[in-house]
C-alpha cells in the first residue's frame, strides 16, 4: 500500500509558535508509512477574492495551496485560538480550499483539528469553529480527533511539545487516528 501523506497546516504564522512545535511533534510520532508535511504557504495567500480567483488570474500562492492540499489523502490543522475563534490566515486558507465550487481540492478530504492556546480550554472555541467551517467548505471532518492542550505559554515555555510525553501520546493517537480514516477512504475509493 503507498504511503499517506497528510498535509498540515498551522494557523499561527510565528516562527516559535507552540502550533507550529506541536506540529513538528506530530511530524516526528508519525508511524511508518504515514508522512506529515506542514505547508510553508499560507502567509504567501492573498485574501480570498473571487475576482482574482478565475482561470488565468488565480494567483501562484492559492493555486501551489490548493494542488498540496489536493495531493494529500487528509489534513491536519493544528490551531490557536484568536479572539476566540480561528486566525484569520485559516480561515482565508479554508475559503481558498474551498473552491472551485463542486470540485474544490477539500471536498470529501479528511479533516482533523488541534491545537494549544494560553487560555485554560487550550483553544477549543477555534477548533470547534474550524471544524465547522472545514465542514461547510466540504471536507470530511473527523469530529472524534480532539485536542486541546491548554497553558501553552507555561506548559511549553521550557519544554517543546515533542519532549511532553503526555502531549507526545495525544499526538501519536492523532496522527494514528488520521491516517486510518485516510486509509479507509483510499481503500473504499
Amino acid at each position: 500500500m503507498s504511503e499517506t501523506s497528510i498535509l498540515v497546516l498551522v494557523g499561527s504564522l510565528r516562527a516559535g509558535s507552540t502550533n507550529r512545535q506541536l506540529a513538528e511533534a506530530a511530524a516526528g510520532v508519525a508511524p511508518e508509512g504515514v508522512s506529515l508535511t506542514i505547508f510553508e504557504g499560507l502567509a504567501d495567500l492573498p485574501f480570498y477574492n473571487e475576482d482574482i480567483d478565475v482561470e488565468g488570474s488565480v494567483p501562484a500562492a492559492a493555486t501551489a495551496y490548493r494542488a498540496a492540499v489536493a495531493a494529500a489523502d487528509a489534513v491536519l490543522v493544528i490551531t490557536p485560538e484568536h479572539n476566540g475563534t480561528i486566525p484569520a490566515v485559516l480561515k482565508n486558507a479554508i475559503d481558498w480550499a474551498s473552491r472551485p465550487y463542486g470540485s474544490s481540492p477539500i471536498s470529501g478530504k479528511p479533516v482533523a483539528t488541534i491545537g494549544s492556546a494560553f487560555g485554560q480550554f487550550g483553544g477549543v472555541w477555534a477548533h470547534d469553529e474550524a471544524r465547522k467551517s472545514f465542514g461547510v467548505a466540504g471536507a470530511s471532518v473527523l469530529e472524534e480527533i480532539k485536542l486541546s492542550v491548554p497553558g501553552s505559554l507555561v506548559r511549553f515555555a521550557e519544554l517543546h511539545p515533542k519532549d511532553d510525553a503526555e502531549v507526545s501520546a495525544q499526538l501519536t493517537e492523532v496522527v494514528s487516528a488520521i491516517a486510518a480514516a485516510a486509509s479507509e477512504q483510499k481503500a473504499a475509493a
